[in-house]
């Protein structure tokens, strides 16, 4: 062959494979248009695809798109908010999204008929009635980001970010058998923390030796190697906040809710109770917001080896009403009874242990997984004992308490079935807390949650200070 010919082919084949892979990246920050204050978790994603994001807390975004979806629509929504809608290559970067506030009437709603529930526990029935409709029944794949932070009232103490692979074989099907998760990749894994709880120590030994006679106050920290305690903490980290804790639990309150005992599944209004609030918009379809109350009983997560009892539920839920699916929980479990309570202030400082957020996208008439936040106090630094409670200083309690957050980015939907069927075959590893090697080539047009400014500050310095402690 011609030396010129070969040439010119494969720069012809290297230019094709960089225009099917080259990317549209759009960045932007996305205000109320009357109060030009930030819009924070604003859903902003390609129409009838699963390509999107969510805004950050300073109302800002970063989204990668391929070049093949540039002319289709992009889509800014957020609840309660008219959507601003444009073809993706006629976004501008330089100009900042105004979404104007968007009502309907609860009256007109209510009164459109009357075989629709009136009530917020009687719509929350229709709901987990109509789940198995709503919820995907076929298995899929989805690809999604975390970042896995761990932190006290000052600074960053842990900081993880992985891509994960998702698998679900479907909303019938048992989680704890049928949905896998795996960590595909690693671009941040930074851990500063103090390691000295005895308190984890003492519950990984019962746990490990089967010896329920052990006593925190019997144990001495100078007794005890740090890499015992490591392991302690390791152990702890998974039981926690590990993702198949996460995704397979009953805080997974959708997808788990056909188990027995499930927070949202048949006895849900032992738990809690619905109350009607308003009727919002959401991309010009109607939604009920309904307020989460507590129940008559108290709810009970059932951790094996944590005391998980004793707590009241509360917060929001925000449910189609055109087919009664769930788009948005925003649900916090509190400390009510008076051991939790006690507990809870005295271990945690706070009263609010578990803190949900879960929204949802719709893709081929299905709801999935979008975006999840979940934050809990966590037992790591329990401080100096000697010190008296009075005699704590303030600079002292915001060292002393941490607390974790776990945020997952969905951004990829997969349905064929020989995709599927291929990837449920493979070794799945869900374990985030195992360092792994940096792949630059990964990352370069992986759809990420972009950082608000302060968290930007505290990663950096998280960073620096890792870097000083390898040296």
């Amino acid at each position: 062959m011609n030396t010129n010919l070969k040439s010119f082919l494969t720069l012809l084949v290297s230019f094709l494979g960089l225009t099917a892979f080259s990317q549209i990246e759009l960045k932007n920050k996305v205000l109320d248009s009357v109060a030009m204050y930030p819009l924070e978790y604003t859903s902003v994603y390609v129409q009838g695809t699963t390509i999107g994001t969510v805004t950050n807390s300073d109302g800002k975004f970063a989204l990668s798109v391929p070049e093949k979806n540039a002319t289709d629509t992009l889509i800014i929504s957020s609840i309660g908010y008219k959507s601003y809608k444009i073809p993706v290559n006629q976004f501008d970067n330089n100009v900042e999204v105004l979404l104007l506030e968007d009502v309907a009437s609860l009256d007109e709603v209510i009164l459109v008929a009357d075989t629709r529930p009136k009530t917020g526990n009687d719509i929350m029935l229709r709901v987990i009635e109509r789940l198995p409709f709503n919820m995907p029944e076929a298995p899929y794949l989805q690809k999604g980001f975390l970042r896995h932070k761990e932190r006290n009232r000052k600074e960053f103490k842990w900081l993880i970010e992985s891509a994960l692979t998702l698998y679900d074989s479907g909303y019938a099907s048992n989680s704890a058998e049928h949905l896998k998760i795996n960590v595909d990749e690693v671009r941040k894994s930074y851990d500063l923390r103090e390691i000295d709880s005895l308190l984890i120590y003492t519950s990984y030994l019962k746990n490990r030796m089967r010896n329920f006679n052990i006593k925190t106050q019997n144990l001495k920290r100078d007794t005890i190697k740090t890499s015992s305690l490591v392991k302690a903490i390791k152990w702890n980290d998974t039981k926690i906040n590990g993702l198949e804790g996460l995704f397979q639990g009953k805080l997974n309150l959708v997808r788990n809710s056909g188990n027995p005992k499930a927070l949202f599944g048949k006895d849900m209004l032992g738990n809690h109770q619905f109350k009607l609030d308003t009727v919002l918009v959401d991309n010009d379809r109607k939604l009920y917001k309904i307020k989460i109350e507590e129940g008559p009983d108290y709810v009970n997560l059932n951790t094996p080896g944590v005391y998980n009892d004793g707590f009241k539920a509360t917060g929001w839920i925000y449910v189609y009403w055109d087919n009664y699916a769930i788009k948005k929980i925003e649900y916090e479990l509190q400390a009510a009874s008076p051991a939790q309570k006690s507990r809870s202030k005295t271990l945690f400082d706070t009263n609010v242990v578990h803190k949900m957020e879960i929204s949802y996208m719709e893709y081929q008439d299905k709801m999935y997984l979008n975006y999840m936040y979940y934050e809990t106090p966590k037992l790591v630094n329990v401080g100096d004992k000697t010190i008296k409670p009075e005699e704590v200083t303030k600079e002292d309690r915001d060292a002393r308490f941490y607390y974790t957050v776990q945020e997952v980015l969905f951004t990829e939907v997969i349905l064929e079935p020989e995709a599927v069927q291929a990837a449920s075959n493979k070794t799945w590893d869900p374990d985030i807390f195992t360092q792994r090697p940096y792949n630059k080539s990964f990352w370069r047009n992986y759809n990420t949650l972009l950082e608000n400014e302060e968290e930007e500050k505290l990663i950096q310095d998280l960073t620096h200070r890792f870097s000083l402690y390898k040296e």
